[in-house]
């Protein structure tokens, strides 16, 4: 995954694209580019490691011109170097993409044998050499660039951009995220929205198969055969502000203390308690759809998985439909059981996952429905499915997602709700109950927020432990699997989450002096038999962080270090506990002096294999 911006206009372009790739850092950051048309010559500058590096060059050697791309790369084919960093160029010909090209090794052995040299390891150049040489053949740069992709077999999202096109840039996309932006006497194109959000909140979202001329006078939108697609400009309502930090470190911290603002967000407008229900305008099906599914099939990668855990949870209890929980990459792998009357729940936070993609055209092809819960508007994912729930959590920048699980996490227990009022296995009366206890997590993460300085001071203490073990059971285990998991990928610490259940079954073979175990164990039903687990592992002198209820009284006797949460229904626990865990992961990572927000070797949505 790269993250890609490109600019067509007015102004000097510089300046524009660097802090549109300064936004997309997270999509990628081995290496940095910057391509820019100045009278009549494109001159590229590139830089192997951090934007910063590439800031620094442009700072001592300004690259001035009113056109250019650039990108932020994230290695796929080629190890990070300034040679495998984009834009590459061949000739008159400067490509940017994002993606993979799945023929790549045989097109670069028949370039090869009719001479083309190569300067790097990448698949991208590739299709530099392609539309270099094609373009000695077509009359214009887009009908070169439509040539080479009909000989590109994979994923992109590129852009071309050609010394002898002076006033047009050619974009294209396939199974990678690609948006246009529309100015005045202006245009732009990214990966993603926020990149693009300080200049402009009209854009356009491609499809697959598209491609488009873009120039200072707007948009040609066509298919790769030629047909022209008319598009709806879209009105992007987060402000650029809401992309940066705000005051706070980094922008992983940040995120964590939005999540009240968030939550209440994506319930604002959707929740009715005089009703009993939830708005479902956007789900995709009717009341007699509801209660024809008779399966329903969480999909979901990283972060997102843990929600459609506990999702299942939710769904089995409220609604009754017999759930089940796949990962994406997992599902796709095999020839899985698809049945009309099944419901197939995508989940994804950016809606361009490409393992959620794929599982979803299985799915489509055995005729279930799909409902999609997302956090971008017109996103593929969203795109491919018959409804959708979106996530109302805004621009989340920091690699490691916070507030687009909890969001996530309420946009199923709203979905819970409402197939559990239209298929009638929950009255009125309880379902009004689930309501009211889902609107008051807002003020209860504001509670826990409170927190910080003591999660801190723990924090401190765990930031030199070697490993870590997380427990819980029932609706808890997913919360020890993301908080295993927020661990591991921001401190580096090594980090696993298991149910309190199986702990006998192995873990409890690693508990020693130097093993921290956090155990989640709110007030619920199970919180006498995690009591157990917790008396276990102290007996075998392991270091016991426990996040526990405001009201516990079950383990008031042992001796552990103790975040408090405020006591909760059992159902909304999950939406609580979880955010000691994340503040928790980022203050042990900050102590250690980690990159928090773009963890080494990670990515923010993963488009490529």
């Amino acid at each position: 995954m790269c993250g890609i911006v490109c600019y067509v206009g007015h102004q000097e372009c510089s300046g524009i694209i660097m802090d549109g790739l300064s936004r997309l850092e997270y999509r990628g950051y081995d290496s940095a580019g910057i391509a820019v048309l100045h009278e009549g010559n494109i001159a590229v500058a590139r830089q192997e490691g951090k934007l910063s590096g590439l800031v620094t060059r442009l700072n001592e050697s300004p690259l001035p011109g009113k056109m250019g791309m650039g990108h932020t790369r994230w290695a796929t084919h080629g190890r990070p170097s300034e040679n495998n960093a984009h834009p590459h160029r061949v000739g008159s010909v400067v490509v940017v993409h994002n993606g993979i090209i799945e023929n790549h090794l045989e097109l670069r052995a028949e370039l090869e044998r009719e001479g083309a040299q190569f300067s790097s390891e990448t698949d991208t150049e590739i299709l530099a050499h392609l539309v270099s040489q094609t373009l000695s053949k077509e009359a214009s740069l887009k009908d070169a660039v439509k040539r080479s992709l009909e000989r590109i077999q994979g994923s992109y999202a590129i852009v071309v951009m050609n010394e002898s096109s002076p006033d047009e840039l050619i974009v294209a996309k396939n199974a990678s995220p690609l948006v246009i932006g529309m100015g005045e006497n202006e245009m732009f194109a990214a990966s993603d929205v926020p990149a693009i959000l300080k200049y402009t909140r009209d854009v356009m979202f491609m499809e697959d198969g598209e491609m488009a001329r873009i120039s200072q006078s707007g948009v040609e939108l066509t298919k790769l055969d030629g047909t022209k697609v008319n598009r709806e400009v879209k009105r992007i309502t987060w402000s650029h502000i809401q992309a940066e930090k705000e005051g706070y470190k980094h922008f992983m911290l940040k995120e964590i203390h939005q999540q009240p603002t968030v939550i209440a967000d994506t319930l604002r407008g959707r929740v009715s308690i005089e009703g009993s229900g939830v708005a479902t305008e956007l789900m995709g099906f009717d009341d007699a759809t509801a209660r024809r599914i008779r399966r329903i099939v969480l999909i979901a990668c990283g972060t997102s998985y843990h929600a459609a855990l506990v999702g299942k949870y939710w769904l089995e209890k409220l609604a009754q439909v017999p759930t089940e929980v796949e990962l994406a990459s997992e599902y796709r792998a095999r020839d899985p059981l698809i049945d009309p009357n099944d419901l197939v729940i995508p989940i994804s936070q950016s809606g361009e996952t490409l393992d959620t993609m794929e599982a979803i055209k299985i799915a489509k092809a055995g005729a279930a429905r799909i409902l999609a819960i997302t956090n971008v508007v017109d996103s593929a994912i969203p795109r491919a499915s018959d409804g959708t729930l979106y996530t109302h959590a805004g621009p989340e920048i920091g690699v490691a997602s916070t507030k687009c699980f909890t969001a996530q996490l309420a946009a199923l227990y709203m979905l819970a709700v409402h197939l559990g009022r239209r298929r009638l296995t929950l009255t009125k009366d309880r379902a009004r109950e689930l309501l009211e206890n889902l609107l008051r997590v807002p003020t209860l993460m504001n509670e826990v927020l409170k927190q910080e300085d003591r999660i801190k001071q723990i924090a401190q203490d765990m930031a030199n432990s070697r490993d870590a073990l997380f427990l819980g059971r029932g609706l808890s285990y997913p919360i020890a699997l993301e908080g295993a998991l927020k661990l591991k990928e921001i401190s580096y610490i090594h980090a696993e989450g298991y149910a309190a259940g199986e702990m006998k079954h192995g873990p409890i073979a690693l508990i020693d002096e130097n093993m921290t175990v956090v155990v989640v164990m709110p007030n619920d039903d199970s919180l006498k038999r995690i009591v157990g687990n917790v008396q276990e592992v102290m007996a075998r002198g392991g270091k016991v962080v426990g996040i526990v209820s405001e009201s516990d009284v079950e383990s008031a006797s042992i001796e552990m270090e103790r975040i408090i949460i405020p006591d909760c229904a059992p159902e909304i626990s999950p939406l609580i506990s979880v955010l000691p865990l994340q503040l928790l992961s980022y203050h042990v990572a900050d102590f250690k002096g980690t990159d928090v927000d773009q963890p080494r070797n990670l990515a923010k949505t993963v488009t490529v294999e």
